[in-house]
């Protein structure tokens, strides 16, 4: 490929001084963000973050297991923790907003998505712009993770909180995928392709666990704080 060496001196000679001077506001953004979230989060306590499709509509089955788990938390003292959009995260938001649990949204600014569901705590109601901002809201203060079916959106949560675990940058915690028809693929092609070419140890396959039900999802998390973990705290 032949470029012009010109151009490039004067995108260098240009450009690079007008990005220079945008990061260094960026950064002050950035910080704001952090602050408003840290603020928000640190007073909602131990907490259970809801991954899930926004598609999902109230018909559809998981809508009401997310529903379900909502209430679940709600009732055993948990807070709820959700992207703040519509579908899986509006029915938790719901579930536990109607018995009176805590209901976080953290949200983030999108062209296509209107603003945040109904059904979050107006205190704990949050929206950013950047997604590593919002992901770090979401591992920072939840003590467990619970992955509806959903999209890339949902697959990058699931896997942060995944490899986060795997490389001990946070203490262990209990990560559950709800729908196993859904899930299954890609259960599968882990043990088929990731495991049995070396690119995971048998161990990484313990570091989820897959079930269909909202009362799955809490024997899930409750076995595992009996086991592993006394305290619920931030994980980092």
């Amino acid at each position: 490929m032949n470029v012009d060496k010109r151009v490039i001196r004067k995108f260098e000679k240009k450009t690079w001084s007008e990005v220079k001077s945008k990061n260094s506001w960026q950064v002050f953004r950035i910080m704001a963000e952090f602050v408003e979230g840290f603020d928000a989060l640190t007073q909602v306590g131990p907490s259970v973050t809801v991954f899930g499709s926004a598609r999902t509509k109230p018909n559809d089955p998981y809508y009401e297991i997310a529903h379900q788990l909502g209430t679940f938390l709600a009732q055993e003292g948990l807070s709820v923790i959700t992207g703040g959009g519509p579908g899986i995260m509006e029915a938790t938001n719901k579930g536990a907003k109607e018995v009176g649990g805590a209901s976080a949204g953290v949200g983030i600014e999108l062209p296509f998505e209107a603003s945040n569901n109904a059904y979050i705590d107006s205190d704990k109601n949050i929206t950013f712009r950047y997604f590593f901002v919002r992901k770090l809201m979401f591992l920072k203060y939840s003590q467990a993770f619970v992955a509806f079916p959903g999209g890339l959106g949902t697959l990058d949560e699931l896997f942060e909180s995944l490899t986060l675990s795997q490389t001990g940058k946070t203490p262990k915690f209990p990560i559950i995928l709800v729908g196993r028809d859904y899930w299954s693929g890609l259960v599968d092609w882990l043990e088929d392709r990731a495991l049995a070419q070396g690119y995971i140890g048998a161990d990484d396959l313990e570091l989820f666990r897959v079930v269909d039900t909202a009362e799955e999802v809490m024997d899930s998390i409750t076995g595992f704080f009996a086991k592993f973990r006394k305290e619920m705290v931030p994980n980092f």
